[in-house]
């Protein structure tokens, strides 16, 4: 016969039982603490390790949720370093180009001091012809602002090159390394006459080549190559640079000198131009 708790046990009889057994255990505890002890005991070693579990695993809980809301914090506090860090590269990079462009503004004062004779006004560069040198460029000053074709151009150490177009408000500059520039020159401290020629193949090795100087003219290696008094379309005395190197002429009665550029054409930012020309031209 297959016994069935929910129909053979009566609730009342189980009600009877269980408060017998309440009794029973309020008798004894009056009676005999050790034996209130030993449940304590059973209950304590049963309980107290789920407790002790229970516990451990909140505490882990809470450490997570402390070392989950350190990351956000970090977080947040590295992403305001990198802004920061950004701001300041930015404005690094602000003072740099400042530092630059009052290096270069000195660089022109200094070169303006040299020509005092001469009214100048300052100009930038903003285009490159497509070979990459400065060969040929275009600067941002144009007959509004004085300048016209033929005026010269200077940069750094002394001349670098001549207005071969001007319009309203740009111009197009041609450097003396161009190849098809020639400067009539002095050379030496006779004044003796030269020809600068432009060549960007000459001036990637280094020089420039000044030549049909007269085999009896006093030049000596270091001395200075100006624009000539006698040169149709260049202002007297800008240096163009100076003497490396002479070379005898197979003709036996001119020399050839190789010359160190006083300018350097690589990077060329802003220039200063020489208002004032050699011919005026009426337009």
């Amino acid at each position: 016969m297959k016994f069935n708790p929910k129909k053979d046990i009566s609730p009342k009889y189980l009600f009877l039982a269980l408060s017998i057994i309440c009794i029973l255990l309020l008798v004894l505890s009056l009676f005999s603490n050790s034996f209130l002890e030993r449940v304590k005991g059973v209950f304590g070693k049963v309980f107290t390790p789920m407790q002790e579990g229970v516990s451990s695993v909140g505490e882990w809980v809470e450490d997570r949720f402390l070392v989950f809301g350190d990351v956000k914090e970090l977080r947040k506090e590295n992403d305001e370093l990198k802004k920061r860090n950004r701001e300041l590269e930015d404005q690094l990079a602000r003072n740099q180009a400042e530092l630059t462009e009052l290096s270069e503004l000195r660089q022109l004062y200094s070169l303006d001091q040299m020509y005092p004779d001469y009214h100048t006004t300052a100009a930038r560069i903003f285009s490159v012809e497509n070979s990459g040198w400065f060969n040929e460029f275009y600067i941002n000053k144009g007959m509004n602002d004085g300048v016209y074709q033929d005026c010269n151009v200077l940069y750094d150490g002394g001349l670098l090159g001549i207005v071969v177009e001007s319009y309203a408000d740009y111009s197009r500059v041609r450097a003396i390394v161009d190849d098809r520039s020639k400067v009539t020159a002095a050379i030496g401290p006779n004044s003796a006459l030269c020809t600068v020629e432009g060549s960007l193949t000459n001036y990637k090795n280094g020089y420039l080549l000044a030549t049909d100087i007269d085999k009896d003219a006093k030049v000596n290696v270091g001395d200075s190559v100006i624009t000539s008094t006698v040169s149709d379309r260049f202002l007297y005395g800008l240096t163009i640079g100076y003497v490396t190197e002479l070379i005898p002429d197979p003709n036996n009665l001119t020399v050839t000198a190789k010359i160190r550029m006083a300018v350097d054409f690589n990077d060329v930012r802003d220039v200063l131009v020489i208002t004032d020309r050699k011919q005026e031209v009426t337009y």
